[in-house]
């Protein structure tokens, strides 16, 4: 028998025979085998579906007409034809159909062919066809109470799946359809149809419905997103849809085979349905800055997505399903490579700390980004993305390589990922997707260029950070000149202090790396020491008011230290950070102690006493933790009058002045940060060249402790010292 093309209406007591033997299909009995109707469930998956499958049956009706998917069924012979394949959609128009002719009160002779429509799965879900049929709502109130307050409506019914759902997809033709006019006279001229294949004395086995129909269970949403987009696809290009669910099937199931969730022995991590979809979004991410669009606001449901790029509504349809395609086969090519998998090949590219020939990765990442992504993307903890921007790029860039690997030399490759991980390390305020402030087009196109020509493209505006694109040219011409050197330059980018930027050594010094790396492998407080021995290292930042040091613990105090960035004074610590490595090609502990030591003393011997003196010989007054202190005068200039921050921000109850705290921290005062000593109605503040006594309720002005300092305005006596011996004849006697 041959497939034909039928209306709802129609199919009933259409012949599917020929002149001698005619079969007349009169009935359509869903088979007690069938699942239950299951697009009226209330889960956010099948909401999802019922929305999209009465969308377009509203477009067919008020539009352009529309053809849906083959049905296949048993036809015997009492003319009674079993659904093997199409029971949903069946179920959705029968009730379609009843909703439009009770609304617009069609002659009873024209629906009786709704009689003819029922289930076999239960009798409450049979006799509530029969009921139906019968029954003419008001349209006055809603239709789903009115439906279920009748008399001939048993409670009981409202547990069975079947008559649960059809209430709630009444409900829901009512919400789509309730303002639509002529509804009946659209699908009388078939704005609906479907393609119904009739399989004749095949018989009606448990085993041949379970084969053709393998809907033992409720459609996956993958199965959905599978259907829908193949859908959109054969609307543009039938063949082009062939080959792309084809590979869905074959080379792009087998990539994915190996990144399932296996491990838990649940059924659910035997498949590849989450890894696919979670790298469809990456790659609809791409097309979506590619763009310039911003994917901030933008929903991330698969469906959602199918309609924004791959819709054939949509001009850039088909570009955007090439794109889809060439970002999975680009990974079915490893063995080419001469790989065995795409872990494989991550393996070769990335490490954990400086290995040749290899690009550093941070530890908190997996070296496998492709499985990273497969299995995070789109995810977030609160607002934070678990596969964030940056990782976005540097998978875009590996994928771009991999799409034009036979134009590519292997090492050409790793050089340029390492310039394109150098960028991304270095630009965390630039890579931003933000609606504002949406850079990602940019960067993308940049990446691309560099990956595939080892080249910056100029014209290419605001993309990555201009430092260190700056600092990638200069590093690319001097390897090009001195290749003896790559080495060299590549383990000094991937020390986890400098991470890509080595400007704060520089070209010039590359020598002193070897020192840079044993500096680093000291005690980091005893580090701190000996830069601020050797000079005013730290930083100050763009508010004026916050300074920069070293951290004993923390590497990101040293990383903002050694990269250019809003601060000033970056210069003045790459000037002392290069001086401090001259003084030896290799540094212990022991070495830095004997420096520090050695300064103190000399300090003392002098009787001079200049703020390095203070930071060197008391832990107080090193920062620790984040490195911050705050300048007491806001231009930076507050040498004798800065306070201690224990947060990255912002003062805190934790935060002091580190002379009054040697001096007497059990007077301090958490409720002035620190900058005050309290004594009954008297307190004690810190100025540059003494401490003043004022009265607590008008702040007048009591007694001075004057510091003796040189014409340079450096202490020439302790302070700490003068001002303890002060409190103790002053406040202690008292």
């Amino acid at each position: 028998m041959s497939t034909t093309l039928h209306s709802f209406i129609d199919i009933f007591d259409a012949n599917f025979g020929d002149d001698e033997n005619p079969v007349i299909l009169k009935k359509i009995l869903i088979p007690i085998i069938q699942r239950d109707y299951a697009q009226g469930r209330r889960s956010p998956e099948v909401e999802r579906v019922r929305k999209r499958f009465l969308e377009a049956l509203y477009d067919a009706i008020t539009g352009q007409p529309i053809t849906l998917d083959f049905v296949y069924g048993d036809i015997n012979e009492d003319s009674v034809m079993t659904p093997l394949d199409g029971q949903q959609r069946l179920t959705t128009l029968f009730l379609l159909h009843w909703y439009a002719a009770k609304k617009e009160n069609i002659n009873n002779d024209k629906i009786v062919f709704l009689k003819n429509f029922s289930y076999m799965t239960r009798y409450s879900a049979r006799d509530f066809c029969a009921e139906l049929v019968k029954f003419t709502p008001s349209f006055r109130r809603d239709i789903k109470e009115e439906i279920i307050d009748q008399p001939w409506f048993p409670q009981d019914w409202n547990k069975d799946p079947t008559v649960s759902s059809m209430l709630v997809m009444i409900e829901a033709i009512d919400d789509k359809f309730k303002n639509v006019p002529d509804i009946w006279e659209r699908l009388e001229n078939k704005a609906i149809s479907f393609y119904f294949l009739p399989i004749k004395d095949m018989g009606l086995t448990d085993e041949l419905y379970i084969k053709m129909n393998s809907r033992g269970k409720p459609l996956t949403t993958f199965e959905h997103f599978k259907a829908e987009l193949e859908r959109e696809m054969r609307t543009m290009d039938v063949s082009l849809a062939k080959r792309i669910m084809a590979k869905f099937d074959r080379e792009w199931m087998d990539l994915l085979w190996i990144y399932r969730d296996a491990g838990t022995g649940t059924e659910a991590d035997m498949i590849t349905d989450d890894e696919f979809l979670r790298y469809f979004k990456f790659i609809c991410d791409v097309i979506c800055y590619r763009k310039g669009d911003s994917a901030q606001d933008r929903s991330y449901d698969e469906f959602d997505l199918i309609a924004f790029y791959f819709s054939h509504n949509n001009p850039e349809a088909y570009s955007n399903i090439i794109t889809l395609e060439s970002f999975f086969d680009c990974w079915c090519d490893m063995p080419k490579l001469g790989y065995n998998s795409p872990t494989d090949f991550l393996e070769s590219v990335f490490a954990y700390g400086h290995e040749e020939g290899k690009i550093t990765v941070e530890n908190r990442y997996l070296l496998n980004i492709f499985d990273d992504c497969v299995h995070s993307y789109s995810d977030r903890s609160g607002r934070k993305r678990q596969f964030p921007l940056p990782r976005i790029v540097l998978l875009y860039a590996v994928c771009i390589y991999l799409q034009n690997y036979q134009n590519i030399e292997r090492d050409q490759f790793i050089r340029r990922l390492r310039i394109i991980n150098n960028l991304i390390l270095n630009s965390e305020d630039q890579i931003s997707d933000r609606s504002d402030r949406n850079r990602m087009q940019a960067i993308l196109c940049a990446t691309e260029k560099v990956m595939v020509t080892g080249a910056f493209d100029d014209s290419i505006d605001n993309n990555f950070n201009a430092n260190q694109i700056q600092e990638e040219k200069e590093k690319m011409v001097f390897v090009e000149t001195n290749p003896d050197k790559a080495e060299v330059v590549y383990k000094l980018e991937d020390h986890p202090l400098l991470r890509g930027q080595i400007s704060i050594i520089g070209l010039d010094h590359l020598d002193y790396g070897e020192r840079f790396e044993s500096l680093y492998a000291c005690d980091w407080d005893k580090v701190d020491c000996a830069l601020a021995i050797t000079g005013n290292y730290w930083q100050t930042e763009r508010n004026k008011w916050r300074w920069q040091f070293g951290s004993s613990a923390v590497p990101s105090a040293w990383i903002e230290l050694f990269h250019k960035s809003a601060n000033t004074g970056y210069e003045q610590t790459s000037e002392v950070l290069l001086h401090l490595l001259s003084l030896t090609s290799e540094f212990t502990d022991d070495y830095l102690d004997k420096l520090i030591t050695d300064y103190i003393s000399d300090c003392e011997w002098k009787g001079v006493y200049p703020w390095n003196y203070y930071y060197v010989k008391y832990n107080e007054f090193r920062p620790g933790k984040f490195g911050k202190a705050a300048n007491g005068d806001g231009e930076g200039r507050g040498l004798y009058t800065f306070w201690i921050m224990c947060t990255q921000q912002m003062c805190s109850t934790s935060s002091y002045m580190p002379f009054l705290k040697l001096a007497d921290e059990e007077h301090l005062s958490i409720d002035h940060y620190g900058n005050r000593l309290i004594y009954d109605d008297l307190y004690v503040e810190s100025k540059e060249n003494c401490f003043l006594v004022k009265r607590n309720d008008n702040n007048e002005i009591v007694d001075t402790v004057p510091i003796d300092q040189n014409g340079e305005g450096i202490d020439v006596e302790n302070r700490i010292n003068k001002l303890k011996d002060y409190i103790k004849s002053h406040f202690d006697q008292a």
